[in-house]
């Protein structure tokens, strides 16, 4: 593994408060800012990217592990929430992220596992790691009998 990646993306300018967010190889995002900001509805935000970020990191880092572990699963699904709130002396910013996985293993006997794998991840997930925002998980995990 190397020390160091890059990823660039750009953004233009559309109109008003809109934008096109583009990156190589991967398809355009049209991005705005949220309607409580002017924003228009129906369209991708910073404030829902960064959230997305965090939970899209822990989905990956968490299927790393799982299948490093052997963990044999039926379903995976992640709520997160971010929090946005005014903080003194430092204006706006989202404070707080809860994830949500829900997990849907095969045998019973790989509840606690699963629990350890998912806390295992949520330690590892390099965006959770880079940010100052504090993250929550609110874990559930169920089996195929349940």
């Amino acid at each position: 593994m190397e020390n160091q990646y890059l990823y660039k993306t750009e953004v233009e300018w559309t109109g008003e408060r809109h934008g096109e967010l583009r990156a190589p190889a991967l398809p355009n995002l049209q991005v705005d800012a949220p309607p409580e900001f002017k924003g228009h509805e129906g369209v991708w935000t910073p404030e829902h990217l960064f959230v997305a970020s965090v939970n899209s990191c822990f989905m990956t880092t968490f299927l790393a592990i799982a299948e490093n572990s052997k963990l044999e699963f039926i379903t995976f699904h992640a709520e997160a929430e971010g929090k946005l709130e005014k903080v003194e002396g430092q204006g706006l910013m989202i404070t707080h992220i809860t994830l949500r996985p829900k997990l849907v293993v095969k045998n019973s006997r790989d509840t606690e596992r699963a629990l350890r794998i998912f806390e295992k991840a949520e330690k590892h997930c390099l965006i959770s790691n880079s940010i100052r925002t504090e993250t929550k998980l609110e874990p559930e995990v169920n089996y195929e009998g349940k």
